[in-house]
């Protein structure tokens, strides 16, 4: 019977390892790093070990998302555009999750993937594709990763307070494409809002300025229908990351195709509609809320007494959106940067460097220390 060839990978860079007699271990063709045989054998029995439990997991989760949607429909939302059946696309299809941070990444079977791009923990064990939600729209990457360094560099430069080995060691060319997954809402709208209005006039009556305040009892109502308002459904991502990159044009909104995906990994849901409502009501109130608020715009101020919104839920979709990603430690502390893979808008927090902090404190406190002592000896 022929035995089964295993080709190892390096742990730090992921090239191919060969034994070499002169050490007694094996080497890497790239990066040049040694490993034990017995380390690198352990260290793919804990692979394999978790490859298949990810695959129950994997299972347990089809499972469970079934369940999901009979909740949704029992909320009154419309999920016949949801499902799980993937035909023919499910036999290229291949499923990664990350033991760190637990995230669930889906890429077609020519994707290797690496890393995790929510948290870089560099170990992401490959496991079997099952029973996912198939999402009913994509918007395709439209901006190369070649984008989105240049775009990251470009963020980096003029600030005078990022310490340099941050841009020197930070594994900017490590950036990631992901589609993020998001939950997309259709409904309406409708209610009203009584608010106080105040028309104020000033005019000069010989010395005297005068005020003039009226006040009115204004009241607004009306509906408005809203369709596929997103809620990002990834539990990894920070929400605060997401609303700062958007919007996505809509207009490049396809219906769903593994053909986007070769090349990029897809994170699954993990954040339930039920979840995510929360986030889409409060999204929907404001729209009322604000269209409602721009027809008082007769009156100098308006400010809201009582509001009454109802929303009529309307069909769910699940969409993927493409966000380029890269997660970094520095000094031990996590750093995340999102950029929106169609627009270009990009966000993420940088380090001070305090010693560049202080000596700049220093050289503008100084001259304005001297500048006051001037002053106060002329007086």
């Amino acid at each position: 019977m022929a035995s089964q060839v295993t080709n190892y990978k390096c742990p730090a860079c992921t090239g191919p390892l060969h034994f070499v007699g002169a050490s007694g271990q094996l080497e890497c063709d790239f990066c040049g790093s040694k490993y034990d045989v017995a380390q690198i054998e352990a260290l793919y029995a804990d692979k394999d070990a978790a490859a298949a439990a990810a695959s129950e997991a994997a299972e347990a989760k089809a499972e469970s998302d079934r369940q999901k949607v009979a909740e949704m429909e029992a909320q009154g939302w419309d999920t016949s555009d949801l499902t799980s059946d993937w035909g023919a696309e499910a036999d290229g299809m291949k499923a990664y999750s990350c033991p760190s941070c637990g995230a669930e990444l889906i890429c077609d079977a020519s994707t290797a993937a690496t890393s995790c791009p929510y948290c870089g923990n560099p170990t992401v064990v490959p496991g079997q594709f099952s029973g996912a939600l198939k999402p009913d729209f994509v918007i395709p990457f439209k901006l190369s990763r070649e984008d989105a360094v240049a775009a990251l560099k470009k963020h980096y430069k003029g600030k005078p307070l990022l310490p340099k080995a941050f841009t020197n060691g930070n594994h900017i060319e490590e950036i990631k494409g992901v589609y993020v997954p998001f939950w997309m809402f259709d409904g309406q709208a409708e209610g009203s809002v009584d608010y106080e209005g105040r028309v104020i006039h000033v005019y000069k009556s010989g010395d005297y300025e005068i005020t003039e305040t009226a006040h009115y009892d204004v009241r607004r109502g009306g509906s408005i229908a809203f369709e596929k308002v997103p809620v990002d459904a990834s539990s990894k991502m920070p929400d605060d990351h997401m609303d700062s990159i958007e919007p996505y044009n809509y207009e490049e909104l396809k219906p769903f195709s593994t053909a986007y995906l070769p090349g990029f990994l897809a994170d699954k849901y993990d954040v339930t509609v039920e979840q995510s409502r929360e986030r889409a009501d409060g999204r929907c109130t404001a729209s009322l809320e604000g269209a409602l608020r721009r027809t008082t715009t007769e009156y100098t101020s308006c400010t809201p007494r009582q509001k009454n919104i109802h929303l009529n839920r309307g069909k769910v979709h699940y969409a993927l959106l493409p966000v380029w990603m890269l997660h970094t430690k520095w000094n031990g502390k996590d750093f995340l940067f999102a950029m929106n893979g169609q627009t270009g808008k990009l966000v993420g927090d940088l380090p001070t460097d305090m010693g560049k902090f202080w000596a700049y404190f220093a050289a503008i406190a100084v001259p304005a220390t001297a500048i006051a002592s001037f002053i106060m000896m002329l007086l």
